[in-house]
C-alpha cells in the first residue's frame, strides 16, 4: 500500500545517507575534469541501483541457500548498522568512507559500498520482507534520484555547502541509523520470543 511508502523510504533515506554523498563526492573529484565528475556520478548511482535490486529481488532465495530467516537478518543486519553508526558518531562517516578512494571510483568505492553499502542492502531486505518489493524498489528508485540530482549538479552546489552543517547532519543521521538498527534488533528478538513460546 502507498499509505505505507513513507515508513519506506525514511529507512532506506537514513541507511542509505544521501545527503553525505555530496561532500564526499567533491572530495574524490576535486581537480577531475566536470563531464568526467559526472561521468563517475552516473556510474556510481546506476552500480548502487543494480546491486540494490538484486539484494532486493534475490533475498528470499539468498535467504534459502545460507538457511537463514529475516529474524536472523534484523538481528544480525541491526547490530552491524549499531556499530557502523556507533564509528561514525565517535570518528566521523566522512572519515570512515573516504578510505582509499581514487579517481576511477564511480564503480567502487562510491558506488558499492557508499551508496549502497551494508546497511542499506540489510535495510531493503527487512523492508520487502515487512512492505513488500514493490514499495522498497520505489523507495530505492527516489532515493537513488535524489542521490543522482545531487551529484550531477554537485559543483554547483559547492559554494553553498557549509562543512560543519554536512558533518553536524551526518551525526544526526548516524543517531537515526542507530534508532533504526535497534528497532531491527528488537523486532527479531520479539519474533524469536514469539517462536520459542
Amino acid at each position: 500500500m502507498l499509505h505505507d511508502f513513507d515508513k519506506v523510504f525514511v529507512p532506506v533515506f537514513v541507511a542509505m545517507s544521501t545527503l553525505t554523498i555530496l561532500p564526499i563526492f567533491l572530495a574524490m573529484t576535486e581537480g577531475v575534469a566536470e563531464d568526467t565528475a559526472r561521468t563517475m556520478g552516473r556510474r556510481a548511482v546506476l552500480t548502487a541501483l543494480g546491486v540494490a535490486v538484486v539484494i532486493t529481488l534475490g533475498g528470499q532465495a539468498l535467504f534459502r541457500l545460507l538457511g537463514i530467516t529475516v529474524d536472523d537478518l534484523r538481528v544480525g543486519g541491526g547490530l552491524i548498522l549499531l556499530v557502523l553508526s556507533i564509528h561514525d558518531l565517535l570518528f566521523g562517516m566522512e572519515k570512515r568512507k573516504s578510505e582509499g578512494l581514487d579517481r576511477d571510483g564511480g564503480v567502487v568505492p562510491l558506488g558499492v559500498p557508499m551508496i549502497v553499502g551494508p546497511g542499506t542492502m540489510t535495510t531493503c531486505l527487512v523492508l520487502a520482507d515487512s512492505y513488500g518489493r514493490a514499495q522498497v524498489m520505489l523507495a530505492l528508485v527516489a532515493n537513488l534520484a535524489l542521490t543522482a540530482l545531487l551529484l550531477e549538479n554537485a559543483r554547483r552546489l559547492q559554494r553553498y555547502v557549509n562543512p560543519a552543517v554536512t558533518r553536524a547532519f551526518g551525526k544526526v543521521m548516524s543517531l537515526f541509523m542507530a534508532a533504526i538498527a535497534v528497532s531491527m534488533m528488537r523486532a527479531g528478538f520479539v519474533s524469536f520470543f514469539h517462536a520459542v513460546k
